[in-house]
């Protein structure tokens, strides 16, 4: 029950950078986001899943794996597009 409720947790924490991703592939507009945030961000995802790996925590390293792919890509991007 309790990895459960982390693989719940996960889900939706990463579902919600979805509409992100996609309005930036749809606009190409990345103004907003701040470059700073989504540096430290990443960072700390990418910490989150060397800790999920070390700990063999299923529920953190899904949702990480997945998060840092979706905050990776808005991060290029902002880089690429300013």
């Amino acid at each position: 029950m309790t990895e459960l409720i982390g693989i719940l947790a996960g889900v939706c924490t990463t579902v919600s950078f979805v509409p992100q991703v996609l309005h930036i592939r749809k606009t190409r507009d990345t103004r907003s986001i701040s470059l700073g945030m989504y540096v430290v961000f990443c960072s700390g995802l990418a910490l989150w899943l060397i800790y999920g790996l070390l700990v063999g925590a299923l529920s953190i390293i899904l949702a990480n794996s997945v998060t840092l792919i979706l905050a990776v890509y808005i991060l290029v991007m902002k880089i690429r597009l300013g």
